[in-house]
């Protein structure tokens, strides 16, 4: 009973996001991009539960790109899809060792960030999918506002939903309005198949640093993460807003 309120609360909280920002038409074919991670794993199998009763008829496809560290094993992860009935492509790269090894960059996140996007907006096009959906949840989202504002000085988050003109593919973000604790829970619960990170920037990145000075806000004020998601959801940030036709369409 327990599990299953867990999940009909994500349900809850992927459904209402979903249609505050139009993510998903009829006959989209949409791409999970699976890291290994709680979240990623969390978004697959709550999108698969939505499939079962959402108004508006979608496919799914799982997709992870292996930047080749050596010890990462995701067969857990192909067992999982198949269970779930989805079908799992891998796209192997050497994307840590170009890093890592031939460049030694000293702030690696962003740079593999960025051919990380290429490898899987690749795949997805190759697999015919019109969009990508990514396991960012709510914290990430608030983390990423206090990154830009610290770090970049600017008032900045990734939208709910972006449509990468060039390639002709919208990018979608189902979980945003999930507490990070209740993926936490629920991926526990369910005995998600977790493959551990064996990046050597792995918790010890500029996000870290934030997670930390959020956890010390939320002890010092009340509703502290609450309060700062309503007003990022209020602002005039991109694509936070009403979506409209452009987003979608590109037109």
């Amino acid at each position: 009973w327990n599990e299953n309120m867990k999940m009909q609360r994500l349900l809850s909280y992927v459904r209402r996001a979903v249609q505050d920002y139009d993510m998903i038409q009829d006959d989209d074919k949409i791409a999970v991009g699976i890291s290994g991670g709680k979240d990623s794993l969390t978004l697959l199998m709550t999108l698969k539960g939505l499939q079962r009763f959402y108004p508006k008829k979608f496919e799914l496809e799982a997709i992870t790109v292996s930047l080749g560290f050596e010890g990462m094993d995701f067969s857990p992860i192909q067992k999982f899809c198949d269970e779930l009935g989805v079908h799992y492509s891998i796209v192997d790269t050497q994307i840590g060792e170009i890093i890592f090894d031939a460049r030694k960059e000293k702030n690696p996140c962003a740079l593999c960030s960025k051919m990380r996007k290429g490898a899987l907006n690749n795949k997805v096009e190759e697999l015919g999918c019109n969009k990508i959906a990514l396991g960012h949840n709510r914290d990430d989202v608030i983390e990423t506002f206090f990154m830009s504002l610290f770090y970049e000085g600017r008032i900045h988050c990734f939208s709910p939903y972006t449509f990468l003109s060039k390639k002709k593919i919208a990018s979608i973000r189902p979980l945003i309005y999930v507490p990070e604790k209740d993926v936490v829970g629920f991926a526990r619960k369910q005995g998600l198949p977790i493959v551990k990170n064996k990046c050597k920037a792995d918790g010890n990145t500029k996000r870290e640093e934030i997670k930390n000075f959020m956890k010390n806000m939320g002890k010092d004020f009340d509703y502290f993460e609450e309060t700062v998601f309503s007003a990022i959801k209020r602002s005039e940030l991109e694509g936070w807003g009403e979506i409209n036709e452009f987003l979608r369409t590109g037109k």
